[in-house]
């Protein structure tokens, strides 16, 4: 890794983690282009490389968030237990099974483009009549956080991008959300880059990390999930619900243009 290399990845890490810590999303999706076709990572390291940018940049956010006594609860025990063994799993599919990235994309786009119009439109016009259908079970969340942390593990996406908007839309408060989808996304790439370390080590191929680009653009998201995180509480709820579903609009449309082309 050049200089010039690693300061980009600094500065990618830190404007992404900035933006996207207040609705709970590490911004580890949006840098996985940025990795191949900005920095050149190849695949499937690229993969392990999200994932360490994760370990290195949510503990910021997470700290902010835990002295203001914001980790503490059960949904972010029922989304860790769920997506934990879900990112083992996605770790060897990518390694010995994976699907192509193609039909990756377009399924993420398929998931994220209605889910954020939705968002955004139940954001801007708040619906008037009928009840809302309430947060999900916590089995359901836990099924939920399980499936996540499969893709977690194929793509090395925050599963905070998936799941934030999921849980927000069914009427779990922004604040609630944030912090538990970060932790997740701690604890689950965390296990997914030690599985793929290991992996590495028995498998052939570019499976292993780039170390010291990850921890590069790691470092940066330290920075700015900090940032991120102290700006949330003087954030409306309204505008972090408009901005989770436009970021939901954004990665889906981004994967959308990526499939087809």
């Amino acid at each position: 890794m050049t200089w010039s290399t690693g300061v980009l990845g600094f500065a990618a890490g830190l404007l992404l983690s900035m933006v996207t810590a207040p609705v709970g999303v590490s911004g580890a999706v949006f840098l996985l282009p940025v990795q191949v076709s900005v920095l050149g990572v190849p695949s499937p390291a690229v993969t392990p490389t999200n994932l360490l940018y994760n370990v290195v940049s949510c503990p910021g956010a997470l700290l902010r968030y835990r002295r203001g006594g914001r980790l503490r609860g059960p949904l972010t025990r029922l989304l860790v237990a769920g997506a934990v063994p879900g990112v083992a799993i996605g770790a060897l599919i990518r390694v010995f099974a994976v699907p192509g990235a193609t039909v990756f994309r377009a399924f993420i786009a398929v998931l994220l483009l209605p889910l954020g119009a939705w968002l955004c439109a139940r954001t801007v016009h708040p619906a008037r009549r009928g009840t809302p259908a309430g947060p999900p079970s916590p089995r359901a969340t836990t099924g939920l956080a399980l499936a996540v942390g499969v893709a977690g593990g194929v793509y090395g996406i925050g599963g905070g991008s998936l799941l934030g908007p999921i849980l927000v839309g069914r009427g779990v408060p922004v604040a609630k959300v944030a912090p538990a989808a970060l932790a997740c996304t701690f604890v689950t790439s965390l296990a997914g880059a030690g599985v793929y370390a290991l992996l590495s080590l028995t498998a052939t191929g570019d499976i292993a990390p780039d170390w010291p680009l990850g921890l590069a653009c790691g470092l940066g998201g330290l920075c700015g999930g900090y940032l991120g995180a102290r700006l949330a509480p003087r954030l409306p709820e309204t505008g972090l619900r408009l901005l989770l579903g436009l970021l939901a609009l954004g990665i889906g449309l981004l994967y959308a243009v990526q499939a087809v082309s």
